[in-house]
């Protein structure tokens, strides 16, 4: 198992970023991750750590679909994978409708059909071998249309014909397809002891493709929090938990919910809910419980996160990165 460091990079100084990204390069780390939400985008402090880093790989988590073309991030990943000398490691996903429709501002629509065109027109555009076309529901290269537009290619010499592509999913769907057409898979969250239900839908879309579990990396982002006080650590994470379970939009599936659900959490993440229908918050944040977050998370005195990783190291988890800033965390855990 591989441990990559998650940045959650939220705009702070380079001078803070890359220390730990150069510590995290000389004790092992095998890749670091950017965030894209609605604020910093993926790509850039990426570039940054690229010019500045010789061996880390570079994962994007993740490139919101919605936000670019399947062309425009041929584009960038092409390049990236140029400046960094063939260390990008793809990571692709549709988000969530609100950031879609409230960010983006584009219909969220079918995102699997998405995601399926997207992928094919993506691995076509770093190939560089020939002009790309694609007529789908979605994408039309050339755009149908009284133009006579002629199908094209990047202009670029590419390190590689192919780059790593990663695809998030919760819902069985997307997790399916991550099977079926990905080179690895970001879930929204895992636990080594219940992965034979998390990790289910994947190997139906593995069978569907006629691939090994081996071809799909597994690449699990998620918090590690060092400290003497494990209520400490988990009340940390509460708040985050109790706003990935809580909401029930009209119409829009919570795929965090749903998953909570199936691995055996249904009446926690029931009471969250109905605090967070409630407008109750702190409540909610309350009825976390502490098994999902022991599982799901490394927490609590190092010694413990160290005997934690035991689990991890069992289980098809190929890639850990840590959400940390703990250069002694990430030092240990390396080693």
């Amino acid at each position: 198992m591989r441990i990559g460091l998650a940045l959650g990079y939220h705009g702070e100084p380079m001078t803070e970023i890359l220390p730990l990204v150069e510590h995290a390069e000389r004790v092992g780390v095998d890749s670091v991750w950017s965030v894209e939400e609605y604020g910093a985008d993926g790509v850039s402090v990426l570039a940054y750590l690229a010019a500045r880093t010789e061996r880390i790989r570079l994962g994007t988590g993740i490139l919101q679909l919605a936000g670019r073309t399947p062309a425009n991030t041929a584009m960038t990943a092409l390049t990236l994978d140029i400046l960094s000398e063939g260390r990008l490691l793809l990571g692709l996903g549709v988000s969530v409708p609100w950031i879609v429709e409230g960010w983006h501002g584009v219909p969220y629509g079918r995102p699997l059909a998405r995601t399926r065109e997207y992928v094919e027109i993506l691995r076509k555009a770093i190939r560089c071998d020939e002009r790309v076309t694609h007529d789908g529901e979605y994408y039309q290269l050339p755009y149908r249309g009284p133009s006579k537009a002629r199908p094209v290619k990047a202009l670029l010499d590419p390190v590689r014909s192919t780059i790593p592509t990663y695809l998030a999913g919760i819902g069985p769907g997307m997790v399916r397809l991550a099977g079926e057409i990905a080179d690895g898979w970001l879930p929204g969250f895992y636990s080594p002891e219940r992965e034979k239900i998390i990790t289910a839908p994947l190997d139906e879309g593995l069978k569907r493709a006629g691939r090994e579990p081996g071809e799909v990396d597994i690449a699990v982002i998620t918090h590690a929090v060092r400290t003497r006080d494990l209520d400490r650590a988990r009340d940390e994470l509460r708040p985050l938990y109790a706003a990935y379970l809580g909401p029930n939009l009209p119409g829009v599936r919570n795929t965090y919910f749903d998953l909570a659900c199936e691995i055996g959490f249904e009446a926690e993440a029931e009471t969250i809910r109905a605090h967070h229908r409630e407008g109750r918050r702190a409540e909610a944040i309350a009825a976390v419980p502490d098994a999902l977050l022991d599982e799901v998370a490394l927490l609590g005195p190092l010694p413990r996160i160290i005997d934690r990783l035991a689990a991890w190291k069992e289980s098809r988890a190929g890639t850990l990165a840590l959400i940390t800033r703990d250069r002694t965390l990430l030092e240990a855990v390396a080693a």
